[in-house]
């Protein structure tokens, strides 16, 4: 006789019982809620007479209020689509307050998905729709929406390492919509095969190891001294990548592993310019990387670039986004088996809901990025991603606490982090420093948070990141009103002793 097949449970493989006729266990089941894909709302919605004229009318408020109701949305997911804040929507739909701004509509539009010809914008031009608009941006090879083919890969790269700065900007987006539109083809794209049969020298295994290395190198500096001047030596390194691509041959599979080096530099290149406050170049590197990543065929790190996209998502007033970004990316890695990877993807996904204010969906994330950590790295986890560890996840459920007002537990798990953070982590270490000196100062504890502020500056002295930099003046923040602290005061004073000696040199 035949056994049934066991089957497993879809998220973390653990056997299921022959009564259970979920695809999950109940573990899982019970933490699936914070874990659906971005709602939508069902195209009868457009139909409704009703919400076609509160559109047509420009009355905002009805309009969410309809929308959300014949949809069956609740204002969370409304939020989530829009990027308004639950607050807001809801004293928008009671009367209390309008939609004016014409970015804000333009993005409570397309973040809905509502068809253009319903609410025709006062454009000095020819209506377009909502999505024609953002993709406008994206001249000719730039347009995430056309096939992303080798080609197109190559035409990012050189806009993202020697385009000018109008090009640069083709690539940015007030709305929003074009992050979308690249997170979303990224996810269902098919990539062109890459392969190149040019008369140059043939690519060798040994050259690409080089190459590799060197961009190890440049990470491995970041994390111990800083951005500084990486940004340019990580631009350099790409622009002979580039030069490799036009100028060697090379079969497939070497093709694929060039392609991943130039997906694995753009990220970090992309990083380093976000760090070091050039954060107009940011968004150009990390869609180049997209593209490399999937012409690579590697998944993984598609997903890294995501995880930095969210990073400038929740760090510019985006946090919707990098919970779509996260969510995205953990998604299509779920399946691989890699722990470490899905917890770092989570403790992104877990800042955007804290800057949201969505404190459950943060806690959930939270616990489920500490259960995966602790299971250690699998072969599958990519060697990149060797500084997650208990200090990470603790660090940034700290930073999570912290954007939710509970300075409390931020301060515990702050405490955590630098007794697990990796030592050469210097970094990383002196954002959560500042950060746990921010939540003593919040929670009125001067004596302590000066202590620990005098690491943070310590750190910022020999580090070269202007991130940290920006950190340490939003904890000097807390302290200037109440210069009369002697605490306060003596941080102040060599806060600002630091800055005279760095203006004389």
């Amino acid at each position: 006789m035949l056994q049934p097949t066991q089957r497993r449970c879809d998220r973390c493989g653990c056997s299921l019982s022959q009564y259970n006729t979920d695809t999950l266990c109940s573990v899982c089941a019970r933490s699936r809620t914070w874990e659906t894909s971005l709602p939508t709302v069902p195209e009868h919605v457009w139909f409704d007479q009703d919400v076609r004229n509160a559109l047509s009318a420009w009355d905002f408020a009805r309009a969410s209020r309809l929308i959300r109701l014949r949809g069956g949305l609740r204002q969370e997911d409304m939020a989530q689509l829009t990027g308004l804040s639950q607050a807001f929507l809801s004293m928008m739909e009671s009367g209390n307050r309008r939609l004016t701004n014409i970015d804000k509509i333009v993005e409570f539009l397309t973040g809905l998905a509502v068809p253009a010809e319903l609410v025709p914008l006062p454009l000095p031009r020819a209506p377009l729709s909502t999505q024609q608009e953002s993709l406008a941006q994206f001249a000719g090879d730039a347009d995430p929406t056309l096939p992303w083919t080798t080609a197109r890969m190559v035409a990012a790269l050189d806009t993202a390492v020697g385009g000018s700065a109008m090009k640069r900007r083709r690539f940015l987006t007030a709305s929003g919509v074009a992050l979308t539109a690249f997170v979303n083809q990224w996810d269902r794209a098919e990539a062109e095969p890459l392969h190149r049969a040019a008369k140059g020298s043939q690519l060798t295994q040994e050259l690409l190891d080089s190459l590799q290395r060197t961009t190890d190198g440049l990470r491995t500096m970041d994390a111990s001294s800083g951005s500084g001047p990486l940004t340019e030596l990580g631009n350099t390194h790409l622009k002979f990548l580039r030069h490799l691509m036009d100028h060697t041959s090379y079969d497939m599979a070497m093709g694929r592993r060039l392609a991943a080096i130039v997906a694995d530099t753009a990220t970090q290149t992309g990083w380093f310019a976000f760090d070091s406050g050039k954060r107009e170049q940011t968004l150009g590197y990390l869609y180049t990387a997209l593209r490399a990543a999937k012409a690579s065929g590697d998944i993984r790190l598609g997903a890294g670039a995501l995880s930095y996209i969210a990073i400038h998502a929740y760090s510019t007033e985006a946090p919707h986004h990098a919970v779509t970004a996260a969510q995205t990316a953990r998604e299509k890695v779920r399946k691989l088996g890699t722990p470490a990877l899905e917890a770092m993807l989570l403790t992104r996904q877990a800042r955007g809901h804290a800057k949201l204010g969505e404190r459950q969906a943060a806690l959930a994330a939270l616990g489920r990025a500490a259960e995966l950590c602790a299971q250690g790295r699998s072969e599958h986890d990519p060697e990149w991603l060797y500084w997650i560890n208990e200090g990470e996840i603790h660090g940034q459920t700290g930073s999570c606490h912290l954007d939710l007002g509970d300075p409390r537990n931020a301060i515990t798990n702050f405490t955590k982090a630098r007794e697990a953070l990796n030592p050469g982590d210097h970094r990383t270490r002196g954002l959560f420093l500042s950060r746990a000196a921010t939540a003593h100062f919040t929670n009125g504890e001067f004596e302590a948070g000066s202590a620990t502020a005098h690491e943070a500056l310590n750190l910022a002295d020999q580090l070269q990141s202007a991130r940290l930099n920006d950190h340490v003046d939003a904890m000097l923040g807390h302290l200037r009103p109440v210069t009369n602290n002697p605490y306060a005061q003596g941080v102040l004073e060599r806060a600002a002793d630091a800055a005279e000696t760095r203006s004389r040199t």
